[in-house]
């Protein structure tokens, strides 16, 4: 009895049964407990259960498995495809999933079966027109035969976009390229067809795409798009995928069209042009393919003067959104919007090896100072914060509030069903002593779940389920209903904070970001904090979220697979809900006579002035149980000539004088904070020697993942440094990768190096 009691180390690998690929972000459970783990981008897993245990396997789009563990230390487990589960194909135009970072979507799934059917029908159907061949065969269709007349054309209709006045025939788009009536294809060269019905089509097919759209890949459709010649539309390549868009460009959108022969385009532009190439400059000069998505603009921070500036502030930021979303970006094979790229976000998604705290203050902190990896005449900065990590057990009650983006907008795959599963990770952790609550939002607000104690799992996991979308989109009555809900079962001592889900595409009451604002800033009065997690693409309001979380005293994640979701709402289960230093500020002030210059590298949206520092009023970020932060500098030392630094004139009324009594620092970091229930802050003293070591492994990492951001933002700062450069560093600073995320941003910067 006592064997069956011991635990042990149970690790095995997660594959799918249709290709053997392993599955990332598979769910291990112990049957009738909490306790579970989830595998790597390799499909790997390791848990630690007793031989009586029954683990159960499952993952979004296939069946669940269960297995009882007994003396064996490995399991193996192959999924098989729920086909049952599967609803009506929804699939995204401008997103290309590629298998090697994403999981396999209910469409990619759907895809499979359309193929066996297309397989039989083979064998009795030569050559048919597509309408008759699609009959009964792909979800979401109907096909109607015209009234009345004999041998009469069928026609195809997508489910949803019927049209009192017949205006209702969908667009047709064969290996990319559009056709507006039955293209009458052979079904023998048909591979996959897939029924485009999400609103963001008509952004990318516009008005031609507004009765939804059929997607069809030939089998020679490959080779097709590898003979188009290459279009730069206002000195930007377009992807191939996108041709059509540019094929149906208004001529009087056009200024330019200049056509170059294969011989010619490869001469001057490249293998990438050696088809030929078609360079377009429009009038407004900024052709981009258009999406609905909203970022707001970043303007790089610059080397400032240490004799003029010696100070540099700023708050602290947790959030990790836009290393998710850009990663989505990179493995959809779309532009990355500069925008998006927030340096410091993609530098914090990663967790570097800070000492715990051990004194009375909740976080520790760590400097280091080395050579610049991209620039060998400065020195880069690190300056890492390392919040105390407590126990699930050890934290206090929660009283959660789930607020739920129910419109329209969020019925696409990647939106409200990928949000179900990710938040029922977070419900299988609840203990007792948590209570959670459920708001949705469409066209109105409303309460789904009162109050409900996490020992009653299966009754909130029900909730979820019952969600369905549609309707517009009330955000604003939904978060005042949520606070509202929140601050009625106020636990104090507690937890208290509300969780929005959506894509952020509010369009009915308070909307925009000013009005958001004020709203967040009125009811974080109530110590309710807010944390804000994005879902989806093509409508994604990064702006709006982000505004959102830092007015809430709360953090803002993007979740675009369910590996992110484990990452949010398990391994970083604390971090994401538990506060343990609120209003956190750093304040530099570097020594002239060691730095001529410095720049923050990122945190363009968090910068401070100088006299917010010791403001207890001036709202800064939060960090969370277990959460690091790491800031990095580069810095000019004194001597050095630099291209970066233009001469300014010389002062007439002020003086500046280096005091020399310090000539062996090089800077000393101030930290502000306050406890989450008080309102007066408590300063911590850290200096830093004038010491240049050898890199740490987390410093080469967090270069490396800086500078990759750096540029793919189009900065100047990057010294003319390659991909390359970054992989270099990444591969050097990978360090004990136990959870593959460092492996996993190595393969990013190489898909993104092929792009």
């Amino acid at each position: 009895m006592q064997m069956f009691s011991q635990e042990k180390l149970i690790t095995g690998v997660i594959t799918s049964s249709a290709d053997g690929m392993p599955i990332a972000g598979a769910s291990i459970i112990v049957k009738g407990q909490t306790k579970g783990a989830v595998t790597n981008f390799d499909g790997k897993y390791k848990i630690k259960v007793k031989e009586k245990d029954v683990l159960v396997f499952s993952f979004l789009g296939y069946t669940s498995k269960q297995v009882t563990v007994g003396a064996i230390n490995v399991i193996n487990v192959v999924l098989n495809e729920d086909l049952s589960a599967l609803e009506e194909v929804v699939v995204i135009g401008y997103c290309t999933q590629n298998k090697s970072y994403s999981k396999p979507s209910a469409a990619q799934i759907k895809r499979k079966t359309q193929r066996a059917y297309h397989s039989q029908l083979a064998s009795k159907i030569k050559s048919e027109s597509t309408v008759k061949t699609l009959q009964g065969k792909v979800a979401g269709l109907n096909v109607v035969k015209s009234k009345g007349i004999s041998n009469a054309n069928s026609k195809i209709l997508i489910r949803g976009y019927n049209s009192l006045k017949g205006k209702n025939k969908p667009l047709y788009v064969v290996d990319g390229v559009p056709y507006n009536s039955d293209p009458q294809l052979n079904v023998n060269n048909i591979k996959s067809i897939d029924i485009l019905k999400d609103n963001a089509s008509t952004a990318i097919y516009g008005n031609r795409g507004v009765n939804g759209v059929i997607l069809i890949s030939t089998k020679k459709g490959k080779s097709n798009l590898e003979n188009e010649p290459l279009y730069i539309v206002d000195g930007a390549p377009i992807k191939k995928e996108n041709n059509y868009i540019i094929k149906n460009l208004p001529e009087s959108d056009v200024d330019s069209r200049n056509s170059y022969n294969k011989g010619e385009a490869k001469k001057k532009f490249g293998k990438i042009a050696k088809n030929g190439c078609v360079v377009i400059t429009t009038h407004q000069g900024n052709f981009r393919i258009k999406n609905n998505e909203s970022y707001a603009v970043i303007d790089e921070n610059n080397f400032e003067r240490t004799t003029l500036s010696p100070l540099s502030t700023f708050s602290i930021d947790v959030d990790k959104a836009s290393y998710s979303n850009v990663r989505r970006m990179i493995n959809s094979g779309v532009a990355v919007n500069p925008d998006a790229v927030k340096t410091e976000e993609m530098i914090n998604y990663f967790d570097y090896k800070y000492p715990q705290p051990t004194g009375k203050h909740p976080f520790s902190i760590h400097t280091e100072v080395a050579k610049t990896p991209w620039n060998l005449d400065t020195k880069i900065v690190k300056i890492g914060l390392q919040g105390k990590t407590y126990n699930n057990e050890a934290l206090p009650a929660s009283n959660l509030t789930f607020l739920i983006d129910v419109s329209g907008s969020m019925s696409s795959q990647n939106k409200l069903p990928l949000l179900k599963q990710a938040f029922k990770l977070l419900v299988n952790q609840l203990r007792e002593k948590d209570k959670v609550s459920i708001v949705v939002y469409a066209g109105a607000a409303g309460v789904v779940l009162k109050p409900t104690s996490g020992k009653h799992k299966e009754e909130i996991i029900k909730a979820l389920d019952y969600l369905n979308s549609g309707g517009s989109t009330a955000g604003g009555q939904g978060i005042k209903l949520a606070y509202k809900l929140a601050e009625k079962h106020f636990v104090k001592g507690g937890n208290n904070r509300v969780i929005l889900a959506t894509d952020g595409d509010f369009n009915v009451g308070a909307s925009s970001d000013k009005a958001m604002s004020k709203l967040i800033e009125e009811k974080r009065k109530s110590g309710v904090f807010l944390s804000v997690l994005g879902f989806g693409y093509g409508n994604y309001k990064d702006s709006k979220l982000e505004t959102l979380a830092d007015k809430g005293n709360g953090n803002h994640a993007f979740i675009d697979n369910m590996q992110e979701a484990q990452k949010v709402f398990g391994k970083e289960f604390g971090g994401t809900l538990f506060t343990i230093a609120k209003d956190v500020k750093i304040q530099v002030e570097f020594n002239p006579t060691k730095v001529q210059a410095y720049r923050l590298i990122g945190y363009e949206n968090r910068i401070l002035e100088d006299e917010d520092f010791i403001d207890d009023t001036k709202d800064a970020g939060e960090l969370g149980s277990g959460h690091t932060v790491t800031a990095l500098y580069e810095v000019i030392p004194v001597g050095i000539k630099s291209n970066y630094l233009k001469k300014v004139s010389s002062l007439k009324y002020t003086k500046s004088e280096r005091i020399s009594n310090y000539t062996d620092e090089l800077f000393t970091v101030k930290f502000r904070y306050k406890h989450p229930d008080e309102n007066k802050s408590i300063e911590m003293i850290h200096v830093q020697k004038d010491e240049i070591n050898e890199a740490s492994q987390d410093l080469k990492f967090a270069a490396a993942v800086a500078l990759f951001g750096m540029q793919l933002r189009q900065s100047k700062y990057t010294n003319n440094t390659t991909v390359n450069k970054v992989v270099q560093l990444a591969t050097s600073g990978k360090g004990d990768d136990t959870d593959g995320y460092r492996s996993e941003f190595k393969r990013l910067v190489l898909s993104y190096q092929n792009l």
